[in-house]
Parts: structure tokens; sequence; C-alpha cells
């Protein structure tokens, strides 16, 4: 924690460096309220692909939107779930099991901050009580979030955070690929540090995220795309931003994170590599998307089993 507080100065600055508050509007043309549903079964977890088992489950295709976070926002506020204080959202979470280790910090149940409305990073706007995506930002990904902010996202919706083990294998499939598309990459398949994507070219590199679902093979204002779906059809699993799991740091606290982002190098795309931060850290390179149980549909029951009355 220490040194995120040492880094946290140096993340403002990137952030208003690299802030416009207003850009063209690109139409990816992907669904970001499309879930996946991942099958139950052995994969192959990590660089040493250590065979894993999971049951099934359901995630989203992409992160979470700006769009998407700012309803959610003016929902939540308005059944006095999060409330906003100091320039800041905050909401409740119940705590997390403290064991007094060396180095354990404590996270015991109280109010925590999920979004900090002033930081120059953050792609909404906040008038009169309401929340909105900025001018072009819609459907690029929700970040400057911190992973109070992400877990609250998906309970005020009935979902969860995808655990490690589930963000890998929606990432990897069952085969042994490094990449969520395959074994190489290329600099238009991700927005990594050197795709040098449309939005660069368009804006001068002040602006780093694109659209989710942005590469998908198609052609985007005369930049050509290569699709980097994952296996089960998972956009943007390497790239972009780097995104929040579930999993508790068992004695730390710490959050894990995954996938890379628009500033990674090529190595910290691949599938397996992780991060971690404390729960409160945000960035605007850090976002997240979220997993749910799979929706059973019930049979209706026949019609004679109904008793009129």
């Amino acid at each position: 924690m220490r040194l995120i507080k040492l880094l946290i100065p140096f993340m403002v600055l990137a952030s208003f460096v690299f802030a416009k508050e207003e850009i063209e509007y690109v139409d990816s043309g992907v669904n970001p309220d499309l879930w996946i549903t991942i099958p139950a079964g052995d994969f192959f977890y990590g660089q040493h692909e250590h065979v894993k088992t999971t049951v099934e489950y359901e995630i989203m295709a992409t992160h979470v939107t700006n769009t998407q976070y700012a309803a959610f926002l003016n929902a939540a506020i308005e059944q006095k779930a999060v409330y906003v204080k100091n320039d800041t959202v905050w909401g409740f979470h119940p705590g997390d099991p403290f064991h007094e280790y060396l180095h354990e910090f404590e996270i015991p149940a109280g109010d925590y901050p999920l979004v900090p409305i002033k930081n120059p990073g953050l792609r909404l706007s906040y008038t009169n009580g309401q929340f909105a995506s900025k001018k072009g930002y819609d459907n690029h990904p929700m970040v400057e979030v911190s992973w109070f902010g992400a877990n609250a996202y998906a309970k005020f919706y009935g979902y969860r955070l995808p655990l490690e083990i589930e963000w890998e294998k929606a990432a990897r499939g069952t085969g042994t690929r490094p990449f969520p598309w395959g074994d190489h990459i290329e600099k238009n398949r991700a927005n990594f540090i050197s795709s040098h994507n449309l939005f660069e070219k368009m804006f001068d590199d002040v602006v780093k995220t694109t659209p989710v679902g942005f590469y998908n093979g198609e052609t985007h204002n005369g930049y050509q795309t290569l699709d980097n779906r994952s296996p089960y059809g998972l956009y943007d699993m390497a790239g972009n931003v780097k995104q929040w799991v579930g999993d508790d740091h068992k004695y730390v606290h710490y959050r894990y994170i995954r996938g890379g982002n628009y500033n990674s190098y090529e190595l910290y795309l691949r599938v397996w590599v992780r991060d971690s931060a404390g729960p409160e850290h945000t960035s605007m390179s850090l976002g997240f998307r979220c997993a749910r149980n799979p929706v059973v549909e019930m049979e209706a029951a026949p019609a004679d089993s109904v008793k009129s009355e």
C-alpha cells in the first residue's frame, strides 16, 4: 500500500496528461450486454499448464462500459445503495477476514471509495446529481474504478467479479495458447504499447482506450483490425485496460488484476500474467467485467397442475 500511495501523484499526473474531454464516437458494432457461457471442465492454467477444473459459469463478452457504469451509479444513488461525498462515490463493503498476519492490512466492514469523481482520467461527467459518459467515450471501458467500485457494480445487478481461474479459462479456452486469440501477436490485434491504433492516429496519442470489441476483424474509419476474441468469444482479454478479478489475496488482501493494458508490452498480454493492487487503487488503465452463475430457465407448470379457486 505504501508503494501505491507514493505512486498516486504520478498516476494522477499521467491521467491529466492523457485526458481528453470529448472525442469522436466510434461504433465497434459489438454489444456490451452480451454474456458468454463457459462450459464446465478441465483446462490448462498458468504458464506451466497445470490442469484445473471449473464448473459452468457466464462472463461478459466485453469490459463494462462507461455508459453501463453511469447507469449503475444513477440507479444505485436513487436506491441509496451508494452515495457521493467529497467528490467521491462511496459504498459499503462487508469487510475481509482478518488474521493479523505480518504485512496484512485490515479491511473491516464499512464504506469505501468506488470512484474518484474529480480524477481527470475518469470518462464520466457528474452534473446536477446525474452521471453520464463523456462525449464519445460511451462504449469505452469504465476506468478509474476501485475494486470496491467494480464489486459494487456486480453486486447491484446480482453478478460477481470473475475468479482468477474463471478469467483465465475464459481467455485461454482448453488449449495452451499464450494469447487469447492464438500463439502470436500482431500490432492491430489488440490495444497495447505497439498497436498504434486508430485513436492514437485520430487524437495524437492522447486517447489511450479503445471501444470494447474494437479489435473484431472489421475496419473502423480506415483502420483494419484483427479479431482478438478468445476461443469462447470474449473481446479484449489482452490489452485495452486491465481487469479486476474477484479473489481476495489471502493474508494480504490485495486484489489480482489480469489482462494487460494499452501501455503493456507483448509479453505482459499473455493469459497467465497477473498483477495486484490494494482494493482502493484506481487507474485510467484499469477496468473490469462481470461473471455470474448460469441463468436457469424454469419450465412452466403444466396447465392441469394449476388449481383454480
